[in-house]
């Protein structure tokens, strides 16, 4: 029979004027894994926060094993058992797998052997003496949950873990915690994919604007209810909607026969071999305007490589590329990448947009132009940031994604590529930007799609490759499915552009 390990009760915590909770309530049972879910901005980081240590509460009550307990440092959570995975990686670039989790943990000669059973019996595999800086962020999560599991906690916190993961690592992952679970552990995660957590919860719990405003079991919950719950009555349908994916609005729809635009750009035999990047080999890639191309692969095939070729960043050791002008880009990392955390949202929209005309005054920076460029962004994708001077770091992962891709669509006018640009959105914020993609690639705008996200890809994608040891394979319309374009990603089987 299961028991309570841990409670928290009336929780609050205030940022400046934010609340960011407000009397929220969380209960954690052994035996089971327990989904938090809610809006970007809802208040599920702050809390898991709160449990791991890294965050106090201004009000509320925490109970571990049935004692009410402090928990102000991440020592003090260790102590009662409960280790926390991130959402924003705690890694230090420069040292080594090895190295990193090695930290805080005294000399054990022991450690590389342990780690290496570890990820033999998690399937979690990683290079441990690479530097992190020259791992992908897929590796990063890897290495963030094997230094949680080798704490041996009773409660296991994963805030985000899938978001960077592939189909078959998350459902891998989630073998493992239903294995940690039925070993009398209580785990929590916080996913935005509902039917990921559903599939995986014994209860869950929704909290909205920092309240916590349903607790139940996972089996008598359904999507629309859990929606509700999450964004209120007046918008579940449309969010609905979203999840399961809309109509196409464009002409045809994804797949589709339908006239083709003009070559907006072009790669011919790119090669690019940078450990930390990843490799290229021999790409060739056309790019049309009007259309949306999704490029599918497991994490370290080539992926961030492409974007930054695709997008300028980069320039090709051979081959040759040609760009347009104006090309936004949606980075895999939003919190190194993507965002300058000690800027305010009006300094982080201009880093994009000071070159464009409509921002300068000769070498001076139009700034009401520029800031009301970020608050149209603010309001148009519902960045719960109080004002356009709110710094990027005091907001949520969500937010923080939400203003890089109202920034990069705005920017990318002829071309745009992007990295997993719905990785760590909530429900209303992933379909707001995949319409919104939709509405550029009807307007003319040439759309690289990168994910990791075999349905985002193939919901929204008119041509699909696979991106395989940096090698690109076209996925022939017959192998159009998660089955099929999951075995050309692990296999590199298929038609190899040439």
């Amino acid at each position: 029979m299961s028991t309570v390990l841990a409670r928290l009760d009336g929780v609050e915590r205030r940022f400046g004027s934010v609340r960011a909770l407000q009397g929220a309530d969380l209960e954690i049972r052994s035996g089971e894994v327990h989904g938090v879910l809610g809006a970007n901005g809802a208040g599920k980081s702050t809390l898991l926060n709160i449990l791991g240590g890294m965050l106090s509460p201004d009000a509320g009550r925490i109970e571990i094993g049935g004692a009410p307990v402090r928990l102000d440092t991440p020592r003090d959570a260790w102590a009662h058992g409960v280790a926390l995975v991130h959402q924003h990686f705690t890694l230090v670039p420069r040292l080594s797998t090895l190295e990193n989790v090695a930290l805080g943990r005294g000399r054990r000669p022991d450690l590389r052997s342990e780690v290496e059973r570890l990820m033999d019996q998690t399937g979690l595999r990683v290079p441990l003496d690479a530097t992190v800086e020259e791992l992908g962020v897929g590796d990063r999560q890897r290495i963030e949950i094997l230094k949680a599991l080798l704490r041996d906690p009773r409660i296991l916190v994963l805030d985000e873990p899938t978001a960077v993961l592939t189909p078959i690592e998350i459902e891998g992952l989630f073998t493992l915690l239903g294995e940690l679970a039925a070993e009398g552990r209580g785990v929590v995660l916080v996913a935005h994919k509902l039917d990921e957590v559903l599939s995986v919860a014994g209860h869950v719990t929704v909290l909205r604007s920092g309240r916590t405003v349903l607790t139940g079991v996972a089996a008598e919950q359904d999507v629309d209810g859990l929606v509700r719950a999450m964004v209120g009555t007046e918008t579940a349908d449309a969010m609905a909607l979203g999840l399961r994916g809309s109509d196409d609005s464009r002409s045809g729809g994804p797949g589709k026969e339908r006239a083709r635009g003009r070559v907006v750009a072009r790669l011919e035999g790119v090669g690019v071999r940078r450990p930390d990047v990843g490799s290229l080999e021999g790409i060739d890639l056309d790019v049309r305007s009007g259309e949306i191309v999704g490029v599918a692969g497991v994490e370290g095939n080539g992926q961030q490589a492409l974007a930054l070729v695709l997008s300028g960043r980069a320039g090709p050791e051979r081959g040759r590329v040609e760009l347009p002008e104006a090309v936004g880009f949606v980075p895999q990392d939003r919190s190194t990448e993507g965002l300058v955390a000690d800027f305010d949202l009006a300094e982080n929209v201009a880093l994009a947009l000071h070159r464009d005309p409509e921002y300068r005054r000769g070498v001076w920076l139009r700034w009401a132009e520029l800031r009301a460029a970020a608050e149209e962004i603010r309001e148009r994708y519902g960045v719960a940031a109080p004002s356009v001077e709110t710094r990027a770091g005091a907001l949520s992962g969500g937010n923080q994604q939400r203003v890089v891709v109202g920034r990069e669509l705005a920017v990318g006018r002829d071309l745009l590529v992007a990295e997993n640009p719905t990785r760590g959105l909530d429900v209303a914020a992933a379909a707001f930007v995949h319409e919104e993609l939709r509405r550029l690639a009807a307007r003319g705008v040439a759309i690289v799609l990168i994910s990791t996200d075999l349905d985002e890809v193939l919901g929204l994608s008119d041509i699909v490759y696979a991106l395989t040891r940096g090698r690109l394979h076209t996925v022939p319309a017959a192998a159009r499915s998660r089955e099929g374009v999951g075995a050309l990603m692990l296999a590199g089987r298929g038609s190899q552009v040439a």
